[in-house]
């Protein structure tokens, strides 16, 4: 049912996780299917990104900021983000993850190739912080 919610958010089929282990105090068993996630880059992201900052009223905390220039925060109800209330798939929230990067990132990730990223070109907690007030228009509070 979250992977209906999610393909409507953002119009792909979503990629489906799987438990590595088996743990007995959560109940869950090897491979089975714990998650649900979509990478989404482009207008479309930012389209759902204001979205989604829109429900959290465009303020951040500075603890949402990850050292790397990453930032996530998460929305309790889906329904919030302007789709209809369905109620044979129920109420789901979820978590939105942004990465920010600079081109030349697949450096570090090729196979052949390959070769370190230097600090200054790296996207850090201050930067990310700048692109969120200037780009989105959003608060970043202490």
């Amino acid at each position: 049912k979250a992977a209906k919610v999610l393909q409507d958010l953002t119009d792909q089929k979503p990629v489906f996780s799987r438990a590595k282990y088996t743990i007995r105090s959560f109940s869950i068993k090897r491979n089975e299917t714990i998650a649900v996630h979509a990478t989404v880059r482009g207008a479309k992201a930012m389209e759902l990104l204001k979205r989604g900052l829109k429900v959290k009223d465009n303020e951040l905390r500075a603890k949402c900021f990850s050292e790397h220039g990453n930032f996530g925060f998460g929305v309790d109800e889906h329904i919030d983000l302007g789709i209809k209330f369905d109620p044979s798939t129920g109420i789901y929230g979820m978590d939105f993850y942004i990465v920010l990067s600079r081109p030349g990132i697949r450096v570090s990730s090729r196979k052949k190739g390959r070769a370190q990223i230097g600090k200054k070109h790296r996207v850090s907690k201050e930067q990310a912080m700048k692109w969120f007030r200037e780009v989105i228009g959003g608060t970043v509070l202490q």
